[in-house]
């Protein structure tokens, strides 16, 4: 693994890790962008396997995306603008031609991939799994202000309650009273990765309003490259499917894939299905 601390344009620092070979070319280099509550390290089970599985030659690029692991905080004008141009920063200082994007991240892949149409920043492959992009009203929002309100005021397990159950509607998890989630939060907050979920709630606020707030900010998909690929686990929260399906039939020449075996986690969790699936889609 090679670590490097990359500047931004607003004079920021990314923290960037690279598995695999390390003077892999562009065509053969994938930028992993990772979700909310994750830091690039989470994942480096994931870039590891992945890059193994697309094999001699090829790299995997991850980094810490703002105010998570090493790299700097949130700019206090943060939005999804920002999180466009540190991707732009990413490929440029890798020179990486395909991206990768998990969950929130997967929602920054494809509105980076939107901007940079027509670019020399486009990306040769675009793939994504259980992207958490509210197209057409697929998620009800209504929750996040009391996500907001909850982490503004410290109370992280009813912060973590309310965005349980905001994202997982229509489930026997949403139907659990409040105070009964705000209870089991308190129980399952103490493992590891709950752990690291309460330190990067502040954070959290911000990137989840920037990919779920953005009804008023046109975003024409279709515009994305025709080899896009977008992926769901059959086992993810029936919003990702949602989304997905919708994003495949607005992408002309898109292809959509259900992970038999897959769920949210898949990811960053190396499931070796997944892993065979996204290797093969890069190197085809």
């Amino acid at each position: 693994m090679r670590e490097r601390e990359i500047r931004t344009h607003d004079g920021g620092k990314l923290a960037l890790y690279s598995y695999g070979t390390e003077d892999a070319p562009g065509e053969r280099r994938v930028v992993l962008i990772g979700g909310a509550f994750l830091t690039a390290l989470i994942y480096r089970p994931f870039s590891v396997a992945l890059s193994k599985g697309l094999g001699e030659g090829w790299a995997v690029d991850v980094y810490d995306r703002r105010g998570r692991g090493k790299s700097t905080e949130q700019p206090h004008d943060y939005s999804m603008a920002t999180e466009i141009a540190d991707v732009r920063t990413i490929l440029d200082a890798t020179g990486a031609r395909n991206i990768l994007g998990h969950s929130l991240g997967g929602s920054v892949a494809l509105n980076a991939a939107q901007a940079f149409a027509g670019t020399h920043h486009q990306p040769d492959k675009l793939a994504v799994y259980d992207a958490a992009v509210n197209i057409d009203g697929s998620m009800d929002t209504d929750w996040l202000a009391g996500f907001a309100d909850s982490v503004n005021k410290g109370h992280i397990n009813r912060a973590m309650a309310r965005m349980r159950r905001g994202m997982h509607p229509g489930t026997a998890l949403a139907r659990v009273p409040e105070p009964v989630l705000v209870g089991l939060m308190a129980v399952v907050s103490r493992t590891k990765v709950n752990k690291l979920f309460r330190e990067l709630m502040p954070s959290g606020v911000g990137e989840l309003k920037a990919a779920f707030e953005t009804s008023d900010t046109p975003r024409d998909f279709s515009v994305l490259p025709p080899t896009t690929h977008f992926m769901v686990g059959k086992k993810s929260p029936q919003f990702y499917k949602v989304a997905a399906a919708r994003l495949n039939r607005a992408v002309p020449g898109s292809t959509l894939e259900v992970s038999p075996k897959g769920f949210h986690g898949s990811v960053p969790a190396a499931v070796s299905e997944l892993v065979s699936d996204i290797s093969e889609y890069f190197k085809r």
